[in-house]
């Protein structure tokens, strides 16, 4: 028993004195010119420039971008672990977004879409660079590829041109559906190059919020308002309600693109016991559909009577508008 337990120790113990050995030699320069000393090189460029100023910082944090690039790009070329079905090593892919990184960095944000966009390319290319150069170190002379190997660097660098191009296309329409949350609601089914994983909103969010801020306003200028002021007010009702959807456009949706591919258009329509108003949001911007789309909002005004009369002489207004808004496609109805 006791010896069974020794000899696990003992296994033990070699174990733990092979791994603090193995982390020795990885970190250990076995000569003066290593790839170990390339990434020393960079953490004290960094650790300098850190108590450093000025352009002298700049000079310095450079240095130590181009030692720990360098560095990588060495030890991961020593023993080479290709990429399945390419000949890209997987360190010129690590290279290549350390290159990316340093090239598209802006200021403590290291990694921008320009970095996720580049980093193929830059990788296939770092793949490509030896294949001009035979031999090694300082006895290296620049070569044309052999003819099989033309077309491998080709089809390499092409590929992630493409792979480049895609990614720059996500986030393109990344950016645009900020800027334009209302294509959100259209319908890419028919697409051939969009893939929609959320679930499609029903309607836009904007529109209706248009509708909402505007409602509380017409409201204030009709409720309780003598009945003949009120029809004025609705034989103007283009002008009326078409400026309170301009104010309430370029007060909330400021932060969008989409502020200008909206307009408040107002319909009256009479009925037998007073006035329906529809306040109606128009996007004019793109769609799925060719007619676009509308959201409603209606309101029902009708005379009150202040004093018990038949004639209804001293009627003021009141209001009554829906709670939610409706979204229609297709073209909004023509104005009486």
């Amino acid at each position: 028993m006791n010896s069974s337990l020794f000899k696990e120790v003992i296994i033990l113990f070699k174990f733990v004195q092979d791994f603090f050995l193995g982390i020795q030699k990885l970190l250990t320069p076995p000569k003066a010119f290593s790839w170990q000393t390339l990434i020393y090189l960079s953490v004290f460029s960094w650790v300098m420039s850190y108590f450093s100023l000025g352009y002298i910082r700049d000079i310095i944090a450079f240095s130590g971008w181009v030692f720990l690039m360098a560095g990588t790009a060495w030890y991961t070329t020593d023993d080479p672990l290709r990429v399945p079905g390419t000949f890209m090593p997987v360190g010129a892919l690590i290279t290549g977004f350390l290159v990316s990184v340093f090239a598209f960095r802006q200021d403590l944000n290291l990694v921008t879409p320009k970095t996720i966009v580049f980093w193929p390319t830059i990788s296939a290319i770092i793949t490509a660079i030896p294949e001009f150069f035979v031999g090694t170190g300082t006895k290296s002379k620049a070569t044309l590829p052999k003819q099989q190997d033309r077309q491998k660097i080709i089809i390499l660098i092409a590929w992630s041109m493409l792979i480049s191009c895609w990614l720059q296309f996500y986030f393109v329409m990344d950016k645009w559906l900020k800027e334009y949350p209302t294509l959100l609601v259209d319908n890419f089914q028919r697409s051939t190059f969009v893939i929609k994983l959320e679930p499609k909103a029903k309607t836009p969010q904007n529109g209706a919020m248009i509708l909402n801020k505007i409602q509380p306003l017409i409201e204030e200028q009709i409720v309780t308002r003598p009945w003949s002021e009120v029809e004025r007010w609705l034989l103007e009702a283009n002008q009326q309600v078409g400026n309170l959807g301009k104010r309430m456009i370029d007060k909330n949706l400021v932060k969008y693109e989409e502020q200008e591919l909206w307009r408040v258009e107002p319909r009256v329509v009479n009925v037998d016991s007073g006035y329906r108003l529809d306040i109606l949001s128009i996007w004019t911007g793109p769609s799925a559909n060719a007619r676009g789309f509308y959201l409603q909002k209606s309101c029902r005004i009708q005379p009150i009577a202040a004093v018990k009369q038949p004639e209804n002489k001293n009627a003021v207004a009141g209001i009554e508008c829906d709670r939610t808004s409706k979204f229609f496609l297709g073209a909004p109805p023509p104005q009486q």
